[in-house]
C-alpha cells in the first residue's frame, strides 16, 4: 500500500484513539481517520475507476478537501495530484495533459462532493482495505527553469526516504503536533501528512496562513511544529512570542536574512533554517543545533541518508548543489509515468548555489538560472510577463526580482508604454494572480538586450535594485 496508507493503519492499531487531525472544531482519531479515508476511497473508486485513471486530480484551494483526497487517494491505490486553483489554464491544461490517465475533480471537472461526503460522514458498509501501492503516489507542480509547467512524481519508496529522513533530524512522536499552514498543493504543506502519520503526530489543518490564527492555534492545539516561509515569520515576530510548547519552527523556501533569524530567536521562536525541493519531497537539510548558525545561506547538513555535493565549483567552492538519495524524485511527470525523466544516473542537479563548508553544512548563496523566489513561492519571470504582455498599454515588458530580507525577491516590471505605474499596477490587480503581480512598476525607455538581441536579464535585475518605489 502506499506510505500514507500504510503509516495511518499502523497508527490506527498502535493509539485508535489518539488525534490525528485536527480541522478547525473537530478532533479526527486514528482509528477514525483509517475509515474515513478507506471509506472516501471507495467513493473515489466508483468516481474514478482504477482501471481507467492512474492519477487523480484535484484543484482546491480548501485545504480539508486536499487532505481528505490525499488519504482517499492514498487507500485507493492512485496517485494524486493537487493543484492550485490560481494556476493559468494554460498550465493546468499541460499538467493534466502530461499526466496520462487522469480523473479530474474541482474546478469545473467532476464533483468532489461525494468524495468529501463520504470522508465526512464517516464509515459505512463501503468500508475496504487500502489497494496495494501504486508506481508514484503524489504528483506536485513545480516550476522548471524554462518557466515551463512540470509535475514532480514522487513514488512510496521516495516518500518514505524523505519521511524517516526528516524524522531522523526532527524526531516526530504521538503527542507532538505539526501546523499545517502552508498549501497543501506545495510539497511543504503535504509533506506534514506524511510525517506526522508516520510518526503518530497530530496534523492541525489550518486553512491559509493568518498570523493571528496562527498564533491562537499555536497555542489552542499545544502546537510543538510549524513549517513557515520567511514573511509567514516576519509577521509572527511581530504578533509576539511564542507559547512554549513549540519545539522546531522550520523556515524555508526562500531567503531567511541574517536579520530575521536574530530577531526571531531573540523573541524565543525556536527558528531552524531548511532547504528543500519538490523534486526531493521537501527537506535536503535543515539546521536543528541554532547554536551552530554561522552565517546567512546556512541550512545545516544534509539529512541522513541524503548525499550533496556541488558541481563544478569555483575558486570559493560555490556550484550548483546536487541531491542524491532514496528522497529524489522517480522523475518528472509523463502519461506513462516512466522513471528517471530530469534526473542523471539517479542524481537531481538543482538551479541553486551554494557550496559546503568546513563542518559540512549546506550554505545557499541564490539560483543558477532566473527562477524568483517571492513569499516562498517559485516565480518563473515568463509567468508575469505572459500576462502582463497582454495589457494594451504596454509595448515591451520584462519582470525581475529586487532582493528584500523578509520576501525574498520583490517582483519588478520593467516595461516600455504609455501606462503610467499607477496605471499598470490597478490594471495587474484586475487581472494577475497575487503571486504572479508586481509590487513595482518602472517605465523605461527601451530594455535592456545582450549582444545576441535577447533580455539581458542581469541588467534588468540592476535596474531593479537601484531605482523604482514600490506600489
Amino acid at each position: 500500500m502506499s506510505t500514507l496508507a500504510d503509516a495511518v493503519r499502523t497508527a490506527a492499531r498502535r493509539m485508535p484513539e489518539a488525534v490525528a487531525l485536527r480541522w478547525e472544531d473537530e478532533s479526527i482519531p486514528w482509528l477514525q481517520l483509517e475509515k474515513r479515508a478507506a471509506t472516501a476511497a471507495a467513493a473515489l473508486r466508483k468516481g474514478a475507476p482504477s482501471g481507467e485513471n492512474r492519477v487523480i486530480a484535484l484543484s482546491s484551494e480548501s485545504a480539508f478537501a486536499l487532505a481528505a483526497f490525499a488519504y482517499a487517494s492514498a487507500f485507493a491505490g492512485t496517485a494524486f495530484m493537487p493543484l492550485n486553483p490560481a494556476l493559468h489554464r494554460e498550465r493546468r491544461d499541460a499538467l493534466l495533459a502530461a499526466a496520462g490517465r487522469v480523473a479530474r475533480f474541482g474546478e469545473g471537472d467532476s464533483d468532489p462532493g461525494p468524495v468529501l461526503g463520504a470522508f465526512s460522514a464517516g464509515p459505512g458498509d463501503a468500508f475496504e482495505a487500502p489497494a496495494p501501492p501504486p508506481e508514484v503516489e503524489l504528483i506536485i507542480a513545480t516550476s522548471g527553469s524554462s518557466g515551463e509547467p512540470k509535475g514532480v512524481m514522487l513514488s512510496p519508496a521516495n516518500l518514505r526516504a524523505a519521511t524517516q529522513a526528516s524524522a531522523a533530524r526532527l524526531p516526530l512522536a504521538p503527542g507532538d503536533a505539526w501546523l499545517a499552514c502552508l498549501p497543501l498543493y506545495h510539497i511543504g504543506g503535504m509533506a506534514i501528512l506524511h510525517r506526522c502519520a508516520v510518526g503518530g503526530a497530530a496534523v492541525v489543518l489550518q486553512q491559509g496562513f493568518d498570523a493571528a490564527r496562527v498564533m491562537e492555534n499555536l497555542a489552542r492545539y499545544a502546537v510543538t511544529h510549524l513549517s513557515l516561509v520567511p514573511p509567514m515569520l516576519e509577521r509572527l515576530v511581530e504578533a509576539g512570542p511564542p507559547p512554549p510548547q513549540l519545539k522546531a519552527t522550520l523556515v524555508g523556501g526562500g531567503d531567511l536574512s541574517a536579520s530575521l533569524y536574530q530577531r526571531a530567536r531573540s523573541a524565543g521562536w525556536p527558528v531552524l533554517p531548511t532547504y528543500g525541493l519538490t523534486e526531493t519531497g521537501s527537506q535536503v537539510a535543515t539546521l536543528a543545533a541554532p547554536e551552530a548558525y554561522g552565517q546567512p545561506g546556512d541550512v545545516g547538513p544534509p539529512l541522513p541518508g541524503v548525499a550533496v555535493d556541488v558541481v563544478a565549483p569555483d575558486a570559493a567552492g560555490v556550484g550548483r548543489i546536487r541531491v542524491r538519495g532514496g528522497i529524489v524524485m522517480r522523475g518528472y511527470l509523463n502519461p506513462g509515468l516512466r522513471p528517471r525523466q530530469g534526473l542523471t544516473q539517479g542524481a537531481f542537479l538543482t538551479a541553486d548555489l551554494g557550496r559546503l563548508d568546513d563542518r559540512g553544512h549546506l550554505i545557499l548563496l541564490g539560483r543558477a538560472d532566473d527562477m524568483l523566489v517571492s513569499g516562498g513561492v517559485n516565480v518563473h519571470p515568463a509567468e508575469p510577463e505572459r500576462l502582463l504582455a497582454a495589457c494594451p498599454s504596454l509595448t515591451e515588458v520584462a519582470v525581475t526580482g529586487r532582493r528584500d530580507p523578509v520576501w525574498g525577491d520583490v517582483l519588478v516590471a520593467l516595461y516600455r508604454g504609455d501606462a503610467a505605474p499607477a496605471e499598470l499596477e490597478a490594471w495587474c490587480r484586475e487581472r494577475v494572480p497575487r503571486h504572479l503581480r508586481p509590487r513595482i512598476y518602472l517605465r523605461l525607455e527601451s530594455l535592456p538586450m545582450s549582444p545576441q538581441g535577447k533580455l539581458d536579464r542581469r541588467a534588468l535585475r540592476r535596474l531593479a535594485e537601484g531605482q523604482g518605489q514600490k506600489r
